[in-house]
């Protein structure tokens, strides 16, 4: 316990019941759970942000000690934004300027950083459209189920033959009774009107490529507008909230929390999101070891989620997709009970998307059902003639 103190910046004393989170959709079935890093923090000196976007409060105030800078990479868009800024020139000391300054020649231009083009979608004519499946299940030993999903795609062929669109989206309620299931409905129901309205409806109306890398940055507004919707329509309640957008190719995802989002494809499972959970921490700090790690008392308490700030720093990344490759987006429930091959193994031989999320949510019970288990599956069309 002196240990996690230390860790998370806390003098050695019992902070009190004020300053706990409950997490109900973890490992055991209790609802009162106490988290160990207490989401909501005391307000502190504003700090001196380390990115491009503003620190939030649960970072400075509970996680100065434990977030090592640059370690959330996956924050970055581009390859050259993930690479460390460069130096600044040092400054030049200010001379008057000279008589003939009129005629002198122009000084050079401040050096820039060289930023490699977004990636495009790729406009094709497919006669396989984007498919998926979803489900959600209350588990076996929860009295309600606090998860909440949400999908949609749309196919057209059409003489200007706009891409196929694609919204998910997967919320694990916390805060137990009905607040968990209130806040996680919230959440996607706000971050799907959002993204409707910003980018379907546009979408539908005129679709130009060069305009593509404005679809994360609705994503993630949409995900900041759900986080003030939960913290007014659901005081009591966070959750976490794994969303991706698909347009044409190309997988847009933002995402908080401890759900995760899967790549499958080649025979290959990849981790695309990173769980925002103490554990988490702790094991990148190397104070714990994997198989610490795997029976840690504290393994799902979460420092960042939906509801629990004003201000929300979102992972998010922007991946191309393979043909026919397939994506899992699950909470917990679902991959605290089986190991990622077997999940990699479920997904690939399904014959398809809707029996894949079926198989893994039935499996996740066979195994214990300790959570509420959801898992949406969609997979990419498996190619076709440019237009």
């Amino acid at each position: 316990m002196n240990l996690l103190r230390k860790i998370l910046g806390r003098p050695n004393h019992d902070p009190g019941p004020g300053s706990s989170a409950r997490r109900s959709s973890h490992v055991t079935p209790a609802r009162s759970q106490r988290a160990v890093a207490p989401i909501r923090a005391t307000p502190q000196p504003e700090p001196q942000p380390v990115d491009d976007e503003p620190a939030s409060q649960v970072e400075t105030a509970e996680l100065a000690a434990v977030e090592p800078a640059g370690l959330d990479n996956r924050d970055e868009i581009t390859p050259a934004e993930a690479q460390p800024d460069t130096p600044p020139p040092p400054a030049e000391v200010a001379s008057p300027p000279a008589p003939d300054a009129e005629n002198a020649p122009a000084s050079a231009p401040p050096r820039k950083r060289a930023q490699p083009p977004a990636p495009k979608p790729i406009l094709t004519r497919q006669r396989q459209a984007l498919s998926y499946g979803i489900a959600s299940d209350i588990g076996l030993l929860r009295n309600k189920n606090e998860d909440a999903c949400f999908g949609m795609q749309w196919h057209s062929l059409t003489i200007d033959n706009r891409p196929d669109f694609g919204l998910f989206a997967v919320a694990d309620g916390m805060g137990g009774h009905l607040d968990g299931e209130r806040a996680a409905g919230i959440a996607v129901r706000t971050l799907a009107s959002e993204m409707l309205d910003k980018i379907y409806v546009p979408l539908l109306r005129n679709f130009n490529a060069g305009d593509s890398p404005t679809v994360l940055e609705a994503l993630v507004s949409a995900s900041e507008k759900a986080n003030h919707a939960v913290i007014k329509g659901a005081p009591g309640g966070g959750t976490t909230l794994s969303a991706i957008a698909v347009i044409g190719n190309l997988a847009y995802l933002a995402h908080v929390g401890d759900s995760r989002a899967y790549l499958i494809h080649d025979n290959t499972i990849e981790q695309l999101t990173t769980d925002h959970t103490l554990v988490q921490r702790l094991l990148e700090m190397k104070e714990l070891t994997p198989e610490e790690a795997e029976h840690y008392p504290q393994k799902n308490v979460l420092y960042r989620a939906i509801g629990q700030n004003e201000e929300l720093k979102m992972e998010r990344l922007v991946r191309t997709l393979p043909p026919s490759g397939r994506v899992l987006i699950c909470t917990d429930g679902l991959w605290d009970m089986i190991e990622d091959d077997t999940i990699k193994q479920v997904a690939q031989q399904a014959a398809s998307p809707q029996e894949a999320c079926d198989s893994l949510v039935k499996l996740a019970n066979d195994r214990g059902g300790t959570d509420n288990i959801s898992a949406i599956v969609f997979q990419a069309p498996g190619g076709g003639s440019s237009a």
